[in-house]
């Protein structure tokens, strides 16, 4: 199970502080072992068992599942380059701006999901009430949404529905990213969706710009380091790319013209790299991209958040007024059935 953003937070930063004072890899995750958190513990401790026979950290980190791509990356090329207390110092900051990010969006979020949760019990509640009522001599419930669904039946159903196709999602995509192929696929499908593809795109920007800035002042080659930023992301649609992008540049094609055939970075990023290329300074401009993407993230989720609650509330408004046009349609039915022929 992947370590929460504060454990992830709390583990860069105690990285930062004891390689800073000179402790070694090794006493640094024999404390964490002893003496870490609960979530962090096993982890180091796995991780010290390791590095303790010899392993390097990046392959440690790398059989942990625990670890985000991102982190393993930067930490490899933090340990080539005797760079780790800098890296963990910009990951702790990352994780810090990634962590505000999620807070400020689950806050946003929290009272459109509690309306949307709120409005299902209820309508089912009005499903299952509302179907104890006959509407004529037969004794027939009535039906609120006209979809044929009365009574405890009808409410089990549309209860079932609603809930089961999100459960059903969810572990679908849930399966579908256990392979880099299905993950790529999933992220390449969240890209295009309206609102959510912007902010998506956003996050995997700001990893991507962190990540080619350590890549790019460290001395590796570009391909390398392009291969390396790419994966780091956390986005298959990215990391399905890493290849391809590498491979040209190594063919002697400028990076930016290598991001391009993804077709997932902006044109104006594309822009941007180039100068950066000509000029030689893409480490400072990544750094400059990297805090556009988080503060354009930020922006986005709050976006998302919007219309999310507006969604939400639409479709709780239309269904309710939808089950009060057929109620009043029904009763308007039934008088002119009692009138007789000539109804009203």
């Amino acid at each position: 199970m992947p370590l929460s953003q504060t454990a992830l937070i709390e583990l860069c930063r105690v990285m930062r502080h004891y390689l800073g004072a000179g402790l070694t890899v090794v006493d640094v995750f024999r404390k964490q072992a002893n003496e870490g958190n609960a979530e962090i513990r096993p982890v180091a401790t796995r991780i010290y068992a390791a590095v303790s026979q010899g392993s390097s950290l990046g392959a440690a980190l790398e059989a942990e599942t625990a670890i985000p791509p991102l982190m393993v990356s930067l930490i490899k090329v933090g340990e080539q380059t005797g760079m780790l207390p800098e890296v963990c110092a910009d990951l702790e900051r990352f994780y810090l701006k990634q962590r505000e990010l999620w807070r400020r969006f689950l806050a946003g979020i929290a009272w459109p999901v509690f309306q949307f949760v709120i409005a299902t019990l209820v309508l089912t509640g009005l499903i299952w009430f509302l179907g104890q009522i006959p509407i004529n001599a037969n004794g027939t419930g009535f039906d609120p949404l006209g979809l044929g669904l009365i009574g405890s039946t009808g409410a089990l159903i549309f209860f079932t529905a609603i809930w089961g196709t999100i459960a059903g999602l969810w572990f679908a995509v849930r399966l579908a990213r256990r392979s880099l192929a299905g993950q790529a696929w999933v992220d390449r499908v969240l890209l295009k969706l309206p609102a959510i593809g912007p902010c998506v795109q956003a996050l995997a920007m700001a990893r991507f710009c962190l990540a080619l800035r350590l890549t790019a002042d460290s001395g590796m080659s570009i391909g390398r380091a392009l291969r390396l930023s790419l994966r780091a992301t956390s986005n298959g649609a990215f990391a399905e790319a890493a290849k391809e992008a590498s491979a040209t540049v190594k063919r002697g094609d400028e990076v930016h013209t290598a991001l391009s055939g993804s077709g997932l970075f902006p044109s104006e990023f594309l822009h941007i790299l180039s100068v950066a290329e000509e000029s030689g300074t893409i480490p400072e401009v990544m750094r400059h991209q990297g805090d556009h993407y988080t503060d354009e993230a930020s922006r986005r989720m709050t976006f998302l958040t919007v219309i999310a609650a507006g969604g939400i509330w639409l479709f709780v408004a239309g269904t309710i007024v939808l089950a009060i046009i057929r109620l009043y349609a029904s009763y308007l039915g039934n008088i002119d059935a009692a009138l007789g022929p000539g109804g009203l």
